[in-house]
């Protein structure tokens, strides 16, 4: 495949892998489940940058002496069980915010595996694709931790990998201390995220 400028040049019936994303060069920004394209929604809001902003400065200093690496979005994660070349990668996403304690992992063009800890903030429009869609992607592809923030009920919901399954834990809410069941180093109080 050529290099793709139009997002109106795609045939959004195709399967597509990761070397065919890597040629798309428009302003457009997309995802990729399972090789089927889904257009990201435009520019998040200004407070769900201000959240995602909050969190990763929390993540990051919880982080600074160890091996983990943190990421926000816009970071391309290659979801798969098995290393594999570019064409053969048929998920693609960029979460909002992603720790990776494996560097084997990293490499030029961002995570290609599972990171250990995936973070998502639930913007009007999107729930039913974290919740549901990317829900079953983190787990299929053995996230270990996977965050679900929510923004207007100022909650965090967490999921932790049990035997291939995501077992859900007590809703975390705005005057909780928030400690990471993975990476118990990871632990603030909420509060400072959503004032």
């Amino acid at each position: 495949m050529a290099t793709v400028t139009n997002f109106n040049d795609l045939d959004l019936n195709a399967t597509y892998t990761y070397a065919d994303y890597l040629k798309w060069k428009f302003e457009e920004r997309l995802e990729l489940f399972r090789g089927k394209i889904f257009k990201m929604s435009p520019a998040p809001s200004r407070g769900h940058q201000k959240i995602l902003s909050k969190l990763h400065i929390a993540f990051a200093s919880q982080f600074n002496t160890t091996l983990c690496n943190v990421y926000f979005a816009p970071f391309d994660v290659r979801l798969q069980k098995i290393k594999a070349n570019d064409e053969k990668v048929i998920t693609v996403v960029q979460p909002d915010l992603c720790v990776i304690c494996d560097e084997n992992k990293l490499d030029d063009k961002g995570c290609n595996g599972a990171p250990d800890l995936i973070v998502e903030i639930l913007s009007p429009g999107n729930s039913k694709k974290e919740m549901g869609i990317k829900f079953d992607l983190y787990e299929e592809n053995e996230v270990k931790e996977y965050w679900i923030v929510d923004t207007s009920e100022k909650t965090v919901f967490m999921y932790v990998l049990k035997e291939n399954k995501f077992i859900g834990l007590k809703p975390f809410i705005e005057d909780d201390n928030i400690k990471s069941t993975l990476l118990p180093e990871l632990n603030f109080p909420l509060a400072e995220i959503f004032n």
